[in-house]
């Protein structure tokens, strides 16, 4: 089996060739779209208090919305990106902003917990589908050459919501109540189906599928594993990051009230990372995503260390943030490429695949700090994890030019 790509067009077309102006504000509609997920997906986190004396239950019971959400994720990517393969890209990205929206909006309006965990489980579901087309639509528009940082783009409106969006929510949720903070991204929602009817182009030229040609992605090996890598490498960063908080303030000696300026540094490596993930992956793919997991193991280890001083502490915390945002647009690049004709799967479960490692990072994390090794101890096994995606990065490339020589 050969993984080469399909033939991509050469650059944009018809009216997004003329006028470049189009084009950016593409991006930005589905920037947009990025920025409003990504500051509903986060900002719960930091509301549950608040949830849980509304609703009347515990906040561990309250922390089930988050997992409620990232089911719908895992769920909707895979189902949605193979059902919709037939349906024309500019109406399945307005589809889906329609559900996100709908989603948050029931979130609202929820009267009680069981209600809420479907309204949350329904914000999720277009979550991996959204990131997904709007990828596929950003590398048809994007110049020969570029498609990642065109992907990096896309993906940048996520960690700009980590600098402005969720403290934003954070604040008016705390401030009015928690049902605020998710009417704002109603509202972002709302902004983003204008902005993506009126900026986004016909795509008439963006070739459709089938379900069964999409569900043929899973015949891929590598497909499986560029999702292993991010599974498994991208863990290692949401170990630490889960438990950042109490890691800054308990062993770093951070007030707590920085630790809201410590997450906007953290969102800020996130930008930078994914910027220079672009530019990594497109001069070199494979060579940018050994790049980035290095860094981030490396980085990891440092933090063990690093994390009993603030400043030092808030200094790995960027790097960290950069080196693991870094791995996005490279992981979305390869996958788009070794998928073949079943692209807008592969691309929607990359965020299926980044969910799983963010549950998957948040328990393994739990259970060293369990076990008593302290707060130090998931920065350590996130190196750990680093290095397993490593492995697993190291052997994909073996069998891809193993496959190769075989074919020829």
């Amino acid at each position: 089996m050969t993984t080469s790509a399909p033939a991509r067009p050469s650059g944009p077309v018809g009216v997004v060739a003329q006028h470049p102006s189009v084009r950016t504000l593409a991006m930005i509609a589905l920037a947009l779209g990025g920025f409003g997920i990504g500051t509903t997906e986060f900002v719960a986190m930091g509301l549950l208090p608040e949830m849980a004396s509304s609703l009347g239950i515990t906040e561990p019971i309250a922390g089930h919305v988050i997992s409620a959400y990232a089911l719908g994720v895992v769920v909707g990517a895979p189902l949605i990106a193979a059902l919709t393969a037939r349906v024309p890209r500019k109406t399945l990205l307005i589809a889906l902003m329609a559900a996100f929206t709908i989603g948050n909006a029931a979130t609202v309006f929820a009267p009680n917990y069981g209600v809420l965990m479907v309204a949350r489980f329904v914000a999720g579901l277009p979550h991996g589908a959204y990131f997904g087309v709007a990828a596929l639509v950003a590398a048809h528009l994007a110049d020969r050459g570029r498609r990642a940082r065109a992907v990096a783009l896309v993906m940048m409106g996520l960690s700009v919501a980590n600098v402005v969006g969720v403290p934003v929510a954070s604040w008016l949720g705390q401030s009015l109540g928690w049902r605020s903070a998710f009417a704002l991204v109603a509202v972002i929602g709302v902004v983003t189906l204008g902005a993506i009817w009126s900026w986004v182009p016909a795509l008439a030229a963006m070739r459709m599928t089938n379900p069964l040609t999409e569900l043929g992605a899973l015949r891929r090996p590598q497909v499986w594993m560029t999702l292993i890598i991010g599974m498994v490498g991208f863990g290692g960063m949401f170990a630490v990051y889960t438990y950042i908080s109490t890691t800054l303030t308990d062993v770093a000696g951070l007030s707590r009230s920085l630790v809201p300026l410590a997450l906007m540094i953290y969102g800020l490596g996130m930008v930078a990372g994914n910027l220079i993930g672009g530019k990594l992956a497109d001069r070199a793919l494979i060579p940018g995503l050994f790049a980035s997991m290095t860094a981030l193991g490396v980085l990891l280890g440092i933090f063990v260390t690093a994390s009993h001083n603030p400043y030092t502490a808030l200094l790995l915390v960027f790097f960290v943030g950069a080196a693991g945002a870094s791995m996005v647009p490279g992981l979305q690049t390869r996958l788009m490429d070794v998928a073949a004709d079943a692209q807008t799967l592969a691309a929607s479960l990359n965020h299926a695949a980044l969910n799983i490692a963010n549950a998957f990072g948040a328990w393994i994390g739990g259970v060293v700090i369990t076990a008593g090794y302290g707060y130090t101890a998931p920065a350590a096994v996130g190196a750990l994890l680093a290095v397993a995606g490593l492995v697993v990065l190291t052997v994909a490339v073996a069998m891809e030019r193993r496959s190769a020589r075989s074919s020829r």
